[in-house]
This record gives structure tokens, sequence and C-alpha cells, in this order.
């Protein structure tokens, strides 16, 4: 809730707050609602169950408009050009969504695009497990991924598709240029069509008895290898 407010106040509402006394995250949010002009409630408890309908609310409930998503055109040709997208193939667990948008907020990334059918969708559910990660990435639903990552490799930026028998993303690319991390379902990986339009495709190696990792955490850990990538340019550069 304190993210929709900092990130786009314009889309929430109306902010119901527990009739009690706050703690400093709901003094923040209800000094965030007021000052974006967010018309602001105070309720006891039981009529924030009712208004949260079985859902965790911490004291606070929220009405606010749906996070608005782009097509991959718009995603593609806005400013600044992306340099580093994620696309998640059939990602249908709330949760794993969740995260997996979480990481790219943290890591930079620029866009996320998602099929439009067979996918998990950016409700209530996924904006409160990602903390308002929603609220600083754009989302593109694309109607056919293959024809989107052709759309992406048309721009010049470069599409890898995470495998988990594929070679080291870490050993033999470079994430400095722009890139794309295709990541598949869980439990399925990447789909056969997926698959043949990816540039390439690089793993993540397993030490362990596992064979691999949940879709969520696998993106975090491919992001931060961009980053480091990156960030290990910008020191060579400025040497």
């Amino acid at each position: 809730m304190e993210e929709a407010l900092r990130a786009a106040p314009r889309r929430v509402r109306r902010v119901a707050l527990i009739d009690a006394s706050l703690d400093g995250g709901l003094e923040r949010i209800e000094r965030l609602a007021r000052q974006a002009g967010v018309r602001v409630e105070r309720h006891p408890r039981a009529a924030l169950d009712r208004f949260a309908r079985g859902g965790r609310h911490q004291g606070v409930v929220a009405w606010a408009r749906a996070a608005q998503e782009v097509g991959v055109e718009e995603l593609l040709e806005g400013e600044p050009q992306p340099g580093l997208l994620v696309v998640l193939d059939q990602v249908t667990d709330p949760g794993n969504l969740a995260a997996a948008l979480r990481s790219a907020a943290a890591f930079g990334v620029e866009g996320v695009v998602l099929p439009r059918h067979g996918a998990a969708g950016a409700g209530d559910t996924v904006h409160r497990r990602s903390a308002g990660a929603v609220e600083h990435l754009r989302l593109a639903r694309a109607p056919n991924l293959a024809r989107a990552l052709d759309q992406i490799r048309e721009a010049g930026i470069w599409v890898i598709g995470l495998e988990a028998s594929a070679p080291p993303l870490w050993e033999a690319f470079d994430l400095t240029r722009r890139v794309a991390l295709v990541l598949g379902a869980e439990g399925k990986g990447l789909r056969r069509l997926t698959r043949e339009h990816c540039d390439v495709q690089a793993g993540i190696p397993m030490a362990g008895r596992i064979g691999s990792l949940n879709v969520a955490v696998a993106c975090g850990v491919a992001l931060y290898e961009v980053a480091r990538q990156r960030r290990l340019g910008s020191v060579a550069a400025g040497r």
C-alpha cells in the first residue's frame, strides 16, 4: 500500500485504517494518502475484516484501480529504451509471480512480459505479496509469446532462455548488453516454442542433489548475475 501511494497515488481511490493507535508504517500510509488527496477513513477491526473479505489486512485496506498494462510494442518503444527485460512463460502461481516481480523491481528491470492467457495476473494477491513491486514495473501482456520474443529480438535485445541443463549463465554470456531473461512455468520449464524463439539457453548450475530452482528464486539469481556483470563493467569503464 505504501509503495502504491508513493509510486502511483492517482490509482488509489480510498484508504481505510484501523480505528486505533497507528504504528509507524500505518502513520506513513495515512500521511501519504492525505498528501495525495486520497480519501482516508478510520474503522474498527471488524469492518476492516469485512472489507478485506477474509484476506490479511494488517490494519489497512485500500481500494485502487488495477496496475496499467501496456502492449509489447509500447514497452519496447518507450523511453528510456529497455536494457533489461524479464519474460515469464506461463507462471501460474501468484506467489511465484509476486516474488519474481519483486526481484525484477529490486534489480532494475524496465519491463516484464507475461502471456495474456495461461498465467497468473497482477491482481490484489500478487500486488500484496510483491510488497508493491508492481508499482515500479511496466507490465506487458502478450497475446502470442513467441511473436513477442521475436519483437524483442528485432529491437536489438538478446533473448536468453533459462534452462537447468544449459551452459552456466555467468561463464559464457555477456550480460552487460541489452538482454531479456526468459523463465518457464513451475515444474515444466520453457515450452518448446518459447525455447525456439530465444537466441540462446543458459543455466544455473546446481551443486547439490536438487536439479532445479523455483522459478522465482531462479529469476532472482539470474538478475543478480546481470547486476554483478554490469557493476563490474561500470567499475572497469571508470578506471
